[in-house]
């Protein structure tokens, strides 16, 4: 769901970005929304991890999912909340890099499969 949520969200930028448009209150909310996501996600990890499942790459998930939890609300900072063409295009990018991180979490087994670690 992550990734087609951030292809979603840059083909959003992008086109406001094309339009020259400045950054509408929805899509603020939209960006809120990704890293809420991105944190339940994390959640759901974490609460994997205390039942006992592992993922392969126990330390890489949470580092990855620390780092797409924040780097959306992060980028809004460092922009001080600028609505304007570049902002939109720089989301856009974001947007497009982190489907594009998630989608190469799960090709090399990032994510999953959970399973008990053979002792």
């Amino acid at each position: 769901m992550y990734i087609l949520y951030m292809l979603a969200l840059g083909v959003w930028a992008a086109g406001m970005a094309a339009r020259d448009a400045s950054i509408s209150g929805g899509f603020w909310g939209a960006v809120a929304i990704s890293a809420g996501v991105a944190g339940i996600t994390l959640l759901v990890g974490v609460a994997l991890t205390l039942q006992g499942l592992r993922p392969q790459r126990l330390l890489l998930y949470f580092l990855y999912m620390l780092f797409l939890l924040v780097i959306m609300p992060g980028l809004f900072s460092l922009l001080r909340g600028r609505d304007d063409r570049h902002a939109a295009l720089a989301f856009s990018i974001l947007a497009l890099f982190n489907a594009s991180t998630a989608f190469s979490m799960t090709q090399r087994s990032v994510t999953g499969p959970w399973s008990t670690p053979v002792p």
